[in-house]
């Protein structure tokens, strides 16, 4: 696929399916994420990848946390519950803080998206597909522990992934005029 076109058509994916990529492929997505702008080296990006017997642990952790939330409705609560099953494998996107004195934390936590977007092109690339979601489950403290991250460390989103289901998404025509402007 060519470079530009990767970029230009990759979108969100409703609904995801397998198959997933293969142990090979992942290693070649996870080389793409490491090639993310980087200042100094600091290594601070690094995910877990769930799948299979993972999504059912990844379950119970979501579960357990909505059941901390004073007065959750129970359709809440099955929807944490449910919500790693909505594709085959998932991405944990994990920023790892370093203290630096030319590098603060947000241009670290910045680093660890755009290896974010490396992976979703490469799957792209690939053939693949994925959503990246956020919401209650990322920047919570309490998922954090229970996956035995440290202090340090802050789950910045999860990448869904898997084969795409259905219609793609149309890709909005945007006026690029509305987003530059000039000096």
């Amino acid at each position: 696929m060519d470079a530009l076109d990767n970029i230009l058509n990759r979108v969100s994916a409703r609904t995801l399916s397998n198959p997933i990529p293969s142990k090979d492929e992942m290693e070649t997505v996870y080389k793409a994420a490491l090639r993310a702008p980087d200042h100094a080296w600091l290594r601070t990006s690094s995910f877990i990848e769930v799948k299979e017997d993972g999504l059912d642990k990844l379950s119970d952790i979501f579960f357990n946390f909505g059941k901390t939330i004073p007065n959750i409705a129970d359709e809440v609560l099955e929807k944490y519950k449910n919500a790693p099953y909505r594709a085959p494998m998932i991405i944990i996107l994990v920023n790892t803080f370093k203290e630096h004195p030319k590098v603060p934390p947000i241009e670290q936590k910045l680093s660890t998206a755009a290896a974010a977007q490396n992976i979703m092109l490469a799957l792209n690339a690939m053939n693949y597909a994925c959503i990246w979601r956020t919401g209650k489950m990322a920047f919570n403290k309490v998922v954090q522990e229970n996956l035995n991250l440290k202090d340090h460390q802050e789950i910045l989103g999860y990448l869904y992934v898997g084969t795409e289901v259905g219609k793609k998404k149309k890709i909005p025509n945007l006026e690029i005029d509305d987003f530059v402007s000039y000096l």
